[in-house]
């Protein structure tokens, strides 16, 4: 499986809130030719899942939280290569989707590097851990999230793509973070999403949302936002795969990303 490596053509600047520290954060994405690394102070991690330090409530790399929304872009847009530097170590929250990253990043314009090959995958990844699975197949871009509450609303919403790579920036781009409205004290007690606000984080009540959605199946779109930039950790550019996850969160992505990073290994 041959494809082209992309990186940006010019620096690009996205400035906010952390996502959960709400503390200020400048993100400069620059053109490289050495993979996806982010660079916080001495500390330069390269986007492999051997380095990821944490999976709760976002997925951390060594000190810099919150790399999936810029992580499910780069993978969206088919970006194998660039430089993130950071002024805070967290990912701002912007408008709690991959949407601005998406519109700054072609704005800055992308531009192809080379050429690289993807090992075939010969075997089926598969995770199960309880209620949570993760399957990854050879595939053509067909990807597939079920998202369930059980009795509580909404139940369950399923949102599926059969071309990941070209509905990304409609489709899954532009869905934003959520909670349940049972959640919200633990979130504040515990001073999380900080970064976000009433129109960059939809709420869940238990007959319907408190604000207005993007999509009616918002929150399966997210989760499946998540999933891919946390299995595009694995360096697999994502029209190459068939995937399907039930319930799945940061720290089940990450483990089948590695999964899959080993069954690809050559």
């Amino acid at each position: 499986m041959t494809y082209r490596r992309k990186t940006v053509s010019q620096s690009v600047r996205f400035e906010g809130l952390g996502l959960h520290s709400g503390i200020p954060v400048v993100v400069t994405v620059q053109a490289s030719d050495d993979g996806i690394r982010f660079r916080y102070g001495s500390d330069t991690i390269r986007a492999t899942p051997e380095n990821v330090s944490d999976t709760t409530r976002c997925t951390r790399l060594g000190p810099v939280s919150t790399i999936e929304h810029l992580m499910s872009a780069f993978a969206g847009l088919e970006i194998t290569d660039a430089e993130v530097e950071l002024s805070a170590p967290e990912l701002p929250g912007m408008d709690g989707s991959a949407q601005l990253y998406v519109e700054g990043l072609l704005a800055a314009g992308l531009i192809e590097i080379g050429e690289d090959k993807v090992p075939d995958l010969y075997r089926r990844v598969f995770f199960k851990e309880g209620g949570t699975e993760i399957a990854v197949a050879k595939g053509s871009g067909h990807w597939r999230y079920s998202y369930e509450t059980g009795a509580r609303w909404p139940g369950t919403q399923v949102f599926e793509t059969r071309d990941v790579a070209a509905e990304f920036r409609e489709e899954i781009a532009r869905a934003r973070t959520f909670a349940l409205t049972e959640e919200l004290p633990m979130i504040k007690k515990m001073g999380l999403g900080q970064g976000l606000d009433e129109t960059s984080a939809l709420i869940l009540g238990t007959d319907g949302y408190q604000n207005e959605s993007r999509f009616a199946d918002e929150p399966a779109r997210h989760k499946l936002l998540d999933l891919i930039g946390d299995l595009y950790l694995s360096g697999i550019p994502i029209r190459f795969l068939n995937v399907s996850s039930d319930r799945s969160g940061h720290t089940s992505n990450v483990k089948a990303a590695a999964m899959l990073k080993q069954a690809m290994a050559p």
